[in-house]
Formats: structure tokens, C-alpha cells, sequence
């Protein structure tokens, strides 16, 4: 598999530089599972780092079981975060940088130790232990024009393309987060000052300490860890919205204040 992942990475890379609609891989080197999946993420991703620099996040793709049965799959999908990419809010962006820029509302962990692959499984309580922060986020993303309809039929696809991430905006870290329910906790999204969705944390794997705690295990199941610093946006808590131009980004949840996003 590595020549294949190899391969694909590199078809991947040419496509997104060319600006290509999103779309299944040729059969030859198409991932077949999700470890292959996942090999060709890792090329991929050590492809861009050389623009974009190292990985120091990581997201969670599909937190919800809706998202999931959309798409053809039975659980969730893990994507990194380049260190370039990786913004305090408020930030701006262009949408020209993108095929077709979309964002996603989730609420942000960063860590203050490292998760060892070896303490897998993870749960909760090791994530609350770990955590340093926590943030309002914003993901940006790009599905370059995908078709939703057509994800089923090879969804193992979105895994290579590195779950569509772009990277992501950052609230202000809010340390004392002990205090508040982060699975009660209430955020509204807006955009251009009009409101466009609202949840709650638990729509993230049914907290967001869990869906990190799913991501640390994926990553132990390959060998890696998540690691002091590291920065893992947990889910979108709204469903993801398309921008454009012009638009004027907003995520407010309850106790970790409001993060903005412009794109010019």
C-alpha cells in the first residue's frame, strides 16, 4: 500500500492545486479500508506540510450519527490541522484561497500532557485530566464543490482528502471550563449578523471530551498520540454552512464567549 498511498497523495495534492471538484480516487489506488484510508492521509498531509507547516491538531469528521448514516459509514472520521492554519480568532480569510470554502461550529480542546498510545482506550475523564483549555472554534474547510449524494458510494475517500480541513479559527482559551457543562453548553451561529443554527456540546459524540477521546484512540490505533499542545476541534455542534465573499462569521457558545470570522 505505501507506493499506492504514495501515489494518491500526490494525485491529490496535483488536484486540489489544480483546483479540481472533489471526487473518488481512480480504482488503482482508490483505499479499499480504513487503514488505507488513513496511509494515504499521512502522505498526503506530509505533502502539504511543506507549505503549510506541522501538524499540531486534529479534528473529528461525522460526530453525528445522522452525518454518518449521509455518508455510508459507522463511525466518525479523523482529519490533522497544520500549524499555519491553525488561527486566532478574530481571523480573516479568502475565499478565493478555496474551491468552495465551507465552516463548521465546535468547541475546541488543547491539551497541557501527552495522551500515550499505550494508556488507549481513552474516555472522558483522560481528556478532562489532560486538558489545558478549552475554546469556541470555528473549522474552515473546502469540499471543493463535492456531491453530497455521491459520498456514499466512496466515502473512504473523504478520510484521504484529510476530511476536507482547511484548518480552523480560535476563541479565547477559557481555562477555568471545570465550572461549566460542556455537553449543556448552548452555541448560536451566525452569519452577516443573522442566525443560522443552533446547538448544543453534546452533539459531539455526546461530548466533546468524548469525540477527543475518539481521535486519541484512532491515533493510538496507528501507532501515534496526541500530544501536549495539540489543539482538537470536536465536532460541528451546527451543520456546516457554505460562505462566500463578503460574509461575517460568528460562533457564540454559553461561558467560552464568541470567536468571528470575515472572508474577504
Amino acid at each position: 500500500m505505501t507506493s499506492r498511498a504514495a501515489e494518491a497523495a500526490r494525485l491529490l495534492l496535483a488536484a486540489h492545486e489544480r483546483r479540481d471538484r472533489f471526487g473518488a480516487l481512480p480504482s488503482r489506488i482508490a483505499p479499499h479500508t480504513a487503514e488505507e484510508a488513513y496511509a494515504i492521509q499521512d502522505a498526503f498531509v506530509a505533502l502539504r506540510a511543506t507549505k503549510l507547516g506541522a501538524v499540531t491538531g486534529y479534528k473529528i469528521a461525522l460526530s453525528s450519527e445522522a452525518m454518518r448514516r449521509f455518508v455510508g459509514v459507522d463511525e466518525p472520521q479523523a482529519g490533522m490541522m497544520h500549524e499555519s492554519t491553525i488561527r486566532p480568532g478574530p481571523a480573516r480569510i479568502r475565499a478565493s484561497d478555496y474551491v468552495h470554502p465551507i465552516v463548521e461550529f465546535e468547541i475546541a480542546v488543547r491539551l497541557a500532557s501527552d495522551l500515550p498510545a499505550a494508556d488507549r482506550p481513552f474516555f472522558r475523564q483522560h481528556i478532562a485530566a489532560a486538558a489545558d483549555c478549552v475554546m469556541t472554534a470555528i473549522e474552515v474547510a473546502d469540499d471543493r464543490n463535492a456531491d453530497y449524494k455521491a459520498l456514499a458510494a466512496h466515502p473512504l475517500d473523504l478520510i484521504a482528502d484529510n476530511a476536507w480541513n482547511e484548518g480552523a479559527v480560535l476563541g479565547q482559551p477559557v481555562a477555568d471550563w471545570r465550572s461549566l457543562d460542556l455537553a449543556a453548553v448552548r452555541g448560536v451561529a451566525s452569519i452577516n449578523g443573522k442566525v443560522v443554527g443552533e446547538g448544543v456540546g453534546a452533539e459531539a459524540l455526546g461530548h466533546p471530551f468524548d469525540a477527543v477521546a475518539w481521535v486519541a484512540d484512532n491515533l493510538a490505533s496507528r501507532g501515534r498520540a496526541l500530544l501536549r499542545g495539540d489543539v482538537v476541534i470536536s465536532g460541528s455542534v451546527v451543520t456546516s454552512k457554505a460562505v462566500k465573499a463578503g460574509d461575517r462569521v460568528a460562533w457564540r457558545v454559553e461561558g467560552l464567549g464568541t470567536v468571528e470570522l470575515a472572508v474577504d
